[in-house]
C-alpha cells in the first residue's frame, strides 16, 4: 500500500525502470552490440565504396534498364533523366550513402521481418503477442528510436541503420501475416490432399501466393526507411539527410531542396520498382 500511495502521489517511475532496462541490456550484450556494430559498419563501407568505385553513368544505366525491365520505358526514362540530375548537381556521393543505407537496412528488414510474419501467419499465439508491440513500434514517434539506438552504438551510420529498421519493419510482417492467412484454404486443402507437409505447403503454395502482399509490405518499408533519412543524420547518419540538416543549420534553401529533391527521386524510383515486382509476382 505504501509503494501504491507513493506511485499515485510522486507519479510512476517509467522512465527510471526504461533507463534501468536499457542499462542492463547494455551491461549484459554490450560485446554483442560491438560486434553487430562493427559487421554493420565494415558490410556499409563496402557497398558504398564498391557502388563509389564505378562510374556514375554505369550506376544510373543499371537502375534504368532494371526499371525498364520491371515496369516500362516512361519509368525508366524518369529514372535516368532523374538520377542524371542527382549527379549533375554534386549530389552523387550522398545519394550513394543514402542508397547503401536504406539497401542495408532494408536487408535486415526481410532479414527478421519475414520470418516474423510467417511465424504470425502460422501461429495464432504469435501473432497475438506481436500485434501490440506492431501497434506501439507504428504510432512511437520516430525521433524516439534515435535514443536507444545511441545508447547501444554510438553515433554515426550503424545506430541510423538500427533505428531506421525498427521504424520500417512493422509493415512487412503485417502484410507477410495478411498475405498468408488470405491464401484460398481451397489450394491448401488440395495440397493436403496430395500429402504436403506444412513446410511444402508453405514454400509451394502459400507463399507463392501471398508474393503480391508480401511485397507491399516491401514496398511500404522501404518508403518508411526513405522517410528516416534525414532524422538519422541527426546521429551521424551520412548522406543525404545530413545534405538537408546542413542546408537547414546555414538556412541555405538551394542545397536544402536539391538533397529534398534526391530523396524525391529515390524514392520514386524504388517505390516503382518495387511495385512492379509485386504485381508481377514470380516467374
Amino acid at each position: 500500500m505504501t509503494l501504491l500511495r507513493r506511485w499515485f502521489t510522486d507519479g510512476i517511475p517509467l522512465g527510471a525502470w526504461v533507463e534501468s532496462g536499457v542499462e542492463a541490456l547494455e551491461d549484459a550484450f554490450s560485446n554483442s552490440f560491438d560486434v553487430f556494430s562493427d559487421a554493420t559498419l565494415v558490410v556499409y563501407d563496402m557497398m558504398n565504396g564498391g557502388l563509389m568505385s564505378v562510374p556514375p553513368w554505369s550506376v544510373v544505366l543499371a537502375f534504368a534498364a532494371l526499371a525498364w525491365a520491371a515496369t516500362n520505358w516512361k519509368v525508366a526514362a524518369f529514372t535516368l533523366i532523374g538520377l542524371f540530375l542527382t549527379v549533375n548537381i554534386g549530389m552523387w556521393p550522398s545519394f550513394v550513402s543514402t542508397l547503401t543505407l536504406v539497401v542495408l537496412a532494408e536487408v535486415l528488414v526481410v532479414a527478421f521481418g519475414l520470418p516474423l510474419g510467417v511465424l504470425a501467419a502460422v501461429n495464432d499465439v504469435a501473432e497475438g503477442i506481436l500485434k501490440p508491440i506492431l501497434d506501439f513500434m507504428q504510432t512511437m514517434p520516430a525521433f524516439v528510436y534515435l535514443i536507444p539506438a545511441v545508447s547501444f552504438f554510438g553515433l554515426g551510420v550503424v545506430p541510423g541503420i538500427v533505428s531506421t529498421v525498427i521504424f520500417a519493419i512493422p509493415p512487412l510482417i503485417r502484410l507477410t501475416n495478411l498475405g498468408l492467412r488470405q491464401v484460398p484454404h481451397e489450394l491448401i486443402e488440395a495440397a493436403e490432399a496430395f500429402g504436403a507437409t506444412r513446410g511444402q505447403r508453405l514454400v509451394k503454395i502459400q507463399f507463392p501466393v501471398a508474393v503480391p502482399t508480401v511485397m507491399a509490405g516491401v514496398n511500404q518499408s522501404i518508403m518508411l526507411n526513405l522517410s528516416m533519412v534525414v532524422i538519422a543524420a541527426l546521429i551521424g547518419a551520412e548522406g543525404l539527410g545530413r545534405d538537408v540538416i546542413r542546408g537547414m543549420n546555414i538556412l541555405d534553401i538551394g542545397l536544402g531542396f536539391e538533397a529534398g529533391l534526391a530523396i524525391v527521386i529515390m524514392a520514386i524510383v524504388l517505390d516503382r520498382i518495387t511495385q512492379a515486382l509485386g504485381r508481377n509476382g514470380p516467374d
